[in-house]
């Protein structure tokens, strides 16, 4: 800040805290050159952010002590990091080929980040929303994120699974849409077929192809949809 604006914060300061009004010329020029060379580095406002009377009018709200130089200059740097740690290095667009004229754009970059005239560059940032447009309409044409030639290799490890998709469309009953009676398959799992030894315990089970009949049955017996 310039000694005009130094002096355009002491009065906003002077307006929100009385007891900072120097009314004696001496002083008065003296407090402006005193803060001029503390915050000679700090700007008075940047379009991105920062503004002295925001952190004057802060400091003045938190505190009870009067305001000095080096609180605003505290503020300021912390203001500076906190946009330097969001900043990621763009691609510079220079020839890569050319290592000086590379770090010069990367410096300034930084720079005109760190001063406030650009806001600093996130776009490797992590960012919410679901999938883009495009991949949303590719896979109503498609009908499954998994292609066909995939699917069909896959049957073989999953029998019962393929059965159910293959009787979806047909509109054969979905005998996976409800639970199994008879081996307590929860809807959506397929059948298993239980071996249990001479004490009645059960010793294992394996996946069944084919849905347990009684599960085919009670699937049949609902009403359509």
């Amino acid at each position: 800040m310039d000694r005009r604006e130094i002096a355009a914060a002491l009065a906003y300061i002077g307006r929100l805290d009385p007891r900072t009004i120097r009314t004696i010329t001496g002083e008065a020029s003296a407090q402006v050159d005193q803060w001029q060379e503390l915050l000679d580095d700090v700007p008075f406002a940047t379009g991105h952010g920062w503004d002295v009377r925001e952190a004057i009018r802060s400091h003045i709200l938190d505190s009870p002590y009067p305001i000095l130089p080096v609180d605003i200059a505290r503020r300021w740097h912390t203001h500076r990091r906190d946009r330097l740690d969001r900043h990621t290095d763009p691609t510079p667009a220079v020839d890569p080929d050319d290592p000086a004229a590379w770090r010069a754009e990367l410096l300034r970059t930084r720079k005109a980040v760190a001063v406030g005239t650009a806001p600093p560059s996130t776009h490797r940032q992590i960012t919410g929303g679901g999938p883009p447009r495009d991949v949303e309409e590719r896979l109503r044409e498609v009908g499954s994120c998994i292609p066909p030639a995939v699917r069909a290799e896959l049957t073989r490890y999953r029998p019962a699974l393929a059965a159910r998709e293959v009787a979806d469309p047909s509109g054969a009953p979905d005998a996976l849409g409800v639970r199994c009676e008879w081996c307590h398959a929860p809807v959506g799992v397929p059948c298993r077929r239980r071996k249990t030894g001479p004490d009645g315990a059960v010793r294992g089970s394996a996946v069944r192809a084919v849905p347990h009949p009684s599960r085919v049955d009670r699937a049949a017996a609902l009403p359509a949809v």
